[in-house]
């Protein structure tokens, strides 16, 4: 039966002079004849049979000249993008003239063209033969080019735009797509003492992944070449998705993993898709896919796959309903294991790196650096400012945002997802907003529901009865109790405490201590999962992921008791941490929020008076100084510089040298949350600057 069919095989060959392929094809028979012998000769005389050139329409050509123009090519440049050793079939492609099918092919992909458009008569289908088994016949690397060709449009939908919030339209991926840098150690993995992370001030936290991180870090390009099956996890709007778009951009073209097909597959839609049937089989899923995009061979995939021709980009395992996560992890490794010669590269978020895969490599993407920073704000000035002043706007962002007084915005923008908003605010008032508590709540509101919202990703409800208020006030006690204890970082049984206690007073609480740890734990593991505001630094080591957040809510607290409640002794308090620099931040917050700041800022007046109001040699030199200098409300800032450095030649001990430091950090404090565009009376603010820098005595007469 064998000799008969290659006879006859092998006669239809040499009348259309394919002796060339005729080999191949008898070896490839003598292996598997016993498989599909008739399909397959079958197959092999469709193939020989087939039209192997193509044709450049004159509409199809003229398209193309207008994307060389755009390249800004010359036609050697195009050969050696197609890998031709001469130009001239580019010549004869741009003259109408009939070129090699897939030389023809390469270069409307390599133009971001799709060759059907652009051909005349194209093939109805992509592959010219649709017998089972026939895929292998053609030389795997012509059969490459040919899938990511049929592919094209598939991929540049799904990898090729990003659609930014609060952006109206959608954004080319190559217009604002900015390197990452892969740690290739996780952090929360780390053992660390609690005491060595306590003994850290609030600007050494950014070691810890609040800003610039200091382990070693290598490009994601190069992890992804280094690792053939990798996990890449981050936080919250750090780039994970986009990452995998450009890997999957940049394998259609040719440019990475030039020899493999992409394929990207959300693994949320794989498992809304598979829920009804159960099955889970993300290869039938693959199959599918391809069969929407005109492949109809079910063996072309399984030959790419064989061969080890496919970069398989898995999206959002975190996204995926918990109940059907281990059912989705058991396809990627069975697929992975199967199919080990392909390359393999999952996306999740860090705390979600519990579910474990097996023979993956686990890398972190790193917050941007300086330079990443500029170069994201240059790029994103010029796509979405559609004038001439675009990098003029983009220096002028990148001059203020390195400014002192801009230092929180500074530790968010080190995530794109900030970084983007940050960026956007920006570009229309030409300056960082004045009111940081209401972008701090747009950065909250983020994280809490609208990212999620905005990727259609609807997470499992660990919080049981929990609505965004309950879970706010939980944040709020948390953050508020440990900023007052100087707590940057805190363990992991006390969160869980606090979230217990919180959970107590809950109507229909369960009073079952046991029940109470499980749904804390829970509920902490939800915290960090889906809203990533809290974070794990070391083994049980918690901590917000930004300190700005902490210390927004711990300021969110306090106004709440006040305004809403009408308390005065959370005013009283904060006062009384008015000579803390860390509690800077949290003055500033909270006078800026009040409905009406008229009591915090005569409480604070009323205890810098009170902090030298006890020493008279302090006293005498006030008094003195003060008289030399009769300054307006708008020098203030020059007249207190002018008492520091008086003060030496009062010949004072280190005491009254630190106390009277004190005093004037105060004041100056006090002239910021003046100056903060809070909701100050007149009157108040008038009497406020009339007696700052008075001694007791001056103050009385007054």
């Amino acid at each position: 039966m064998v000799q008969s069919l290659w006879s006859i095989y092998l006669k239809i060959a040499v009348s259309f002079k394919r002796a060339e392929l005729c080999y191949h094809i008898k070896n490839y028979t003598i292996t598997v004849i016993d498989k599909s012998s008739s399909n397959l000769i079958l197959g092999a005389w469709f193939c020989i049979m087939a039209k192997r050139s193509l044709q450049a329409s004159p509409e199809g050509i003229e398209q193309a000249k207008r994307a060389f123009t755009r390249k800004g090519w010359t036609q050697d440049n195009l050969a050696a993008e197609v890998n031709l050793k001469t130009r001239q079939p580019i010549w004869r492609f741009f003259s109408g003239q009939r070129i090699e099918r897939y030389t023809f092919i390469e270069v409307c992909t390599v133009l971001e063209l799709d060759w059907r458009e652009i051909a005349i008569d194209p093939p109805a289908e992509f592959l010219e033969f649709g017998e089972v088994g026939q895929a292998t016949v053609l030389d795997i690397d012509n059969l490459v080019k040919q899938v990511r060709s049929q592919r094209f449009e598939k991929i540049k939908n799904q990898c090729g735009i990003l659609q930014f919030l609060d952006i109206s339209h959608p954004i080319s991926i190559d217009d604002i797509y900015i390197d990452i840098n892969i740690s290739e150690e996780i952090v929360s993995l780390q053992w660390l003492e609690f005491a060595h992370l306590q003994s850290f001030t609030s600007k050494e936290l950014d070691r810890f992944g609040l800003g610039e991180v200091s382990q070693t870090q290598i490009t994601g390009i190069k992890a992804v070449q280094t690792y053939s099956k990798l996990r890449v996890l981050g936080k919250v709007g750090v780039g994970k998705t986009t990452f995998l778009q450009h890997l999957g951009i940049q394998c259609q073209r040719g440019i990475f993993a030039a020899n493999r097909v992409p394929i990207f597959v959300t693994l949320r839609d794989f498992a809304d898709e598979e829920r009804e049937s159960q099955e889970f089989d993300l290869l039938n899923y693959i199959r599918k896919e391809f069969l929407n995009c005109g492949i109809s061979d079910p063996s072309v995939l399984e030959t790419l796959l064989l061969e080890g021709r496919v970069l398989l980009l898995l999206d959002g395992l975190d996204e995926v309903y918990h109940q059907e996560t281990k059912a989705v992890i058991n396809e990627i490794r069975r697929l992975s294991e199967k199919y080990h010669k392909n390359m393999f590269v999952v996306t999740c978020r860090t705390a979600a790196q519990v579910f474990n895969l097996t023979r993956f490599t686990d890398v972190e993407i790193a917050p941007f650096s300086q330079d990443q920073i500029v170069a994201f704000a240059q790029k994103w000035f010029t796509a979405l400012t559609k004038t001439n002043v675009h990098q003029q706007q983009a220096v002028q962002f990148i001059e203020k945002l390195d400014l002192p007084e801009n230092l929180q915005f500074r530790r968010l923008a080190v995530i794109p997802l900030f970084l983007h908003l940050t960026c956007w605010i920006f570009r229309h008032n030409n300056q960082f907003p004045t009111q940081k508590a209401a972008f701090y709540k747009q950065c909250l509101d983020l994280l809490l529901y609208k990212w999620d919202e905005s990727k259609g990703i609807e997470r499992d409800e660990a919080y049981q009865g929990f609505f965004l208020p309950q879970k706010l006030k939980l944040l709020t006690q948390l953050a508020s109790e440990t900023f007052e204890q100087g707590n940057y970082f805190f363990e992991q049984r006390l969160v869980e405490q606090y979230i217990g206690d919180y959970l107590r007073d809950l109507p229909n609480a369960s009073t079952e201590s046991d029940e109470l740890q499980l749904d804390s734990e829970r509920i902490l593991k939800a915290i960090e999962l889906q809203h990533g505001l809290l974070t794990e630094r070391s083994r049980g080591i918690f901590s917000f992921s930004y300190l700005t957040f902490q210390e927004y809510l711990t300021a969110r607290k306090i106004v709440v008791s006040y305004d809403l409640q009408g308390l005065e002794e959370p005013l009283e308090n904060l006062v009384s941490h008015i000579t803390e620099p860390r509690w800077r931040e949290i003055f500033l917050l909270t006078v800026a929020m009040l409905r009406n700041a008229d009591l915090l800022v005569q409480l604070m007046k009323q205890r810098i008076d009170a902090l030298v109001a006890q020493e008279p040699s302090l006293q005498k030199c006030l008094t003195c100084v003060s008289q030399n200098f009769l300054s307006t409300p708008s020098q203030l800032k020059e007249m207190i510089y002018k008492h520091e450095n008086i003060q030496h030649d009062w010949h004072f001990s280190p005491e009254q040298e630190q106390l009277l430091q004190q005093y004037y950090y105060a004041n100056q404090l006090l002239i910021d949350c003046l100056n903060s565009n809070c909701q100050v009376t007149e009157v108040v603010r008038q009497k406020i600057e009339a007696s700052l820098l008075l001694s007791t005595k001056q103050l009385c007469l007054g």
